[in-house]
């Protein structure tokens, strides 16, 4: 971690602890905020192969989403979901081979990342874009997601329901928002009475409590075919709880559990991308 990144985290954990010492509800409230705030935005120039797409945008609920598409029309339509801190730009390679198969492929980046406008992103404001993005460019023959965006495409394929045949890719995806809560809240050493207020917040706000939203829970109904990465070495999204979902053998579900890859080098990862590839 840099010394900037150290002197924010030290700022943020004093603040929760004041705001704690006088009431956990305004804690919790200030900690959801700085969960649903992506602090870090990626400095990488935009890959040659974006200036060849189209650039695409809508507005929703008071935000602008930029993307592109490549090759309208192609053999099939697959949309890429990016991860928290992350976006679309850093799965250039997967775009150039799939549009090389003949495919034609979507990438957004979600409210508050990449070109997107906006400073948070909450999980409804994630799933309602791509609700958008598939009632404007769908339907979607494959998905590809890594990270939050594996959770955030679970979500919507259990509400889609489709006869349409699908294929979903989840690379190191936020299994269980439960876990995520759990390693945040470490992190920040926020105490279990804040966490109590921070999970009635949730509820509060979206009618569901944060153990609902669970790769495991919605893929029990989801009928498409999947193909699921994840690394023994994740620290952010535990390969436990991806183990779960395995040993719920799901026959529409296949794993590939590898070491050493942690939870971003894997989706950079040449094995990784050419199986996602050949499988879409």
């Amino acid at each position: 971690m840099k010394l900037k990144q150290k002197i924010l985290v030290a700022y943020l954990r004093a603040k929760l602890k004041v705001l704690s010492f006088f009431s956990k509800k305004k804690a919790a409230e200030s900690a959801f905020d700085i969960f649903c705030t992506p602090f870090r935005k990626s400095k990488r120039k935009e890959p040659g192969i974006f200036k060849e797409g189209e650039t695409l945008s809508f507005m929703l609920e008071g935000y602008t989403i930029y993307g592109h598409r490549w090759n309208r029309a192609g053999a099939k339509r697959i949309l890429i979901a990016h991860g928290f801190e992350s976006s679309s730009k850093n799965f250039d390679k997967y775009i150039g081979l799939l549009v090389k198969k003949g495919y034609e492929v979507i990438a957004f980046d979600a409210p508050a990342h990449g070109r997107s406008s906006g400073n948070r992103l909450t999980l409804p404001l994630y799933l309602s874009t791509i609700r958008k993005v598939y009632e404007l460019y769908g339907p979607i023959d494959g998905f590809l997601a890594h990270s939050y965006g594996g959770l955030i495409v679970s979500l919507f394929l259990e509400e889609l329901q489709s006869d349409r045949p699908i294929k979903a890719v989840f690379i190191a995806p936020a299994t269980e928002t439960s876990a995520t809560l759990r390693l945040f809240f470490r992190f920040l050493r926020l105490d279990n009475d804040v966490r109590n207020e921070f999970e009635r917040h949730i509820f509060e706000l979206s009618g569901n409590w944060p153990a609902y939203y669970s790769i495991r829970r919605a893929v029990q109904t989801v009928g498409a075919e999947i193909l699921w990465f994840h690394d023994e070495d994740d620290d952010l999204t535990p390969l436990e709880d991806a183990l779960r979902v395995q040993e719920d053998n799901h026959p529409n579900i296949r794993f590939r559990i590898s070491k050493g890859l942690g939870h971003r080098r894997i989706y950079r990862d040449e094995h990784t991308i050419r199986e996602t590839v050949d499988f879409l």
